[in-house]
């Protein structure tokens, strides 16, 4: 099998029976060790012994608030803060999983979103462990990266948003690559059937470009499985998802917007306001979900479809919020967490 996301950790993990997900202290070293919490050389005495000799010692150990208090930088103190409630979640729950629902059913506002998108790639690591499909995988990566979109000879490109960030600022320190290339995407390999397979060896990378196409390219078609993929590992609901092109009535039963823009728009169409015409652009992607089975679905919705809406900020940038997919669907009840 064909290894993907190794960066993210996720062979640190242990599974249950089940194939959940389980914190270790092997992941939860690497955790501190990562850029932003490894405390830096001219860091105060509390924060280098927090860190150093007492959580990478022991990383499970109950950290008081006054050990925290104790840290000089006010910046590193917040850190710490949210890192530590962090933490303590991943303990307390049963599984990645099981903690991931969690957060996304409302209790998530002392988590900072990069510990939501760290987690939601480990989790969806898990949902597509043995997936081959590269197109699947690198539209995957929409869930926890954001990216930058750009309209070029035609095409709807996704770039990773830090990724395009750092070729824009070398373009900078080189003027004349700068008056001569064209949009700095351009420098990128787009994802084609032809290079597909070299996806593995670079998707810790995020260097790859996603080409959205019409709706029967591969791209849209691998966003869909991947959406189908997410529901099925989180909440154990079969659902079939489809890219269109429009929806196909006027009056909804249901939508889920796949970011706050999408559901920005998603609620002025839905009270019936005019929306206005730049907004309207900002719609780069619709898709149609159907549940599979009826029973676990609000009556008031039924057999009606799902309609599912990405959508891009006025500086072009797509944030996807993959824990609507959670708490946004129409359910009877919540599925328990596992």
């Amino acid at each position: 099998m064909i290894d993907f996301w190794i960066s993210s950790g996720h062979h640190l993990l242990d599974r249950d029976k089940a194939g959940r997900l389980m914190v270790t202290d092997p992941f939860l070293k690497v955790y501190l060790a990562r850029p932003e919490l490894l405390p830096p050389e001219d860091a105060c005495a509390a924060e280098l012994r927090l860190h150093h000799e007492l959580l990478m010692h022991d990383p499970r150990r109950p950290v008081g608030n006054e050990e925290i208090a104790a840290i000089d930088d006010p910046d590193a103190r917040e850190n710490w803060e949210f890192m530590i409630a962090f933490r303590n979640r991943l303990l307390a729950a049963p599984s990645l999983e099981a903690c991931y629902l969690e957060l996304a059913r409302g209790s998530a506002a002392d988590i900072p979103p990069l510990f939501m998108n760290q987690l939601a790639q480990l989790v969806l690591r898990n949902a597509l462990d043995g997936d081959d499909d590269p197109f699947v995988l690198r539209a995957a990566e929409l869930f926890y990266r954001a990216q930058r979109v750009t309209l070029h000879e035609g095409a709807l490109l996704l770039a990773d948003a830090e990724t395009i960030e750092v070729h824009e600022q070398n373009r900078h320190a080189s003027p004349l690559l700068n008056m001569l290339g064209g949009p700095a995407v351009t420098e990128l390999q787009i994802l084609e059937e032809k290079n597909a397979c070299s996806y593995f060896g670079r998707s810790d990378a995020f260097d790859m470009v996603l080409g959205l196409g019409d709706v029967d390219s591969p791209a849209r078609r691998g966003l869909a499985a991947a959406i189908e993929a997410w529901i099925r590992h989180l909440l154990a609901i079969e659902v079939r998802v489809e890219p269109v092109e429009r929806t196909e009535d006027d009056d909804w039963a249901w939508f889920v917007g796949l970011d706050a823009e999408a559901t920005r728009i998603g609620n002025a169409l839905w009270t019936g306001e005019d929306l206005d015409p730049e907004a309207a652009k900002r719609i780069i992607a619709l898709f149609r979900l159907d549940f599979s089975e009826f029973d676990e679905v609000r009556p008031e919705v039924g057999a009606r479809p799902i309609w599912l809406i990405m959508a891009m900020t006025s500086d072009r940038m797509v944030r996807m919020k993959p824990q609507n997919l959670i708490a946004g669907l129409p359910l009877r009840a919540a599925t328990p967490a596992s």
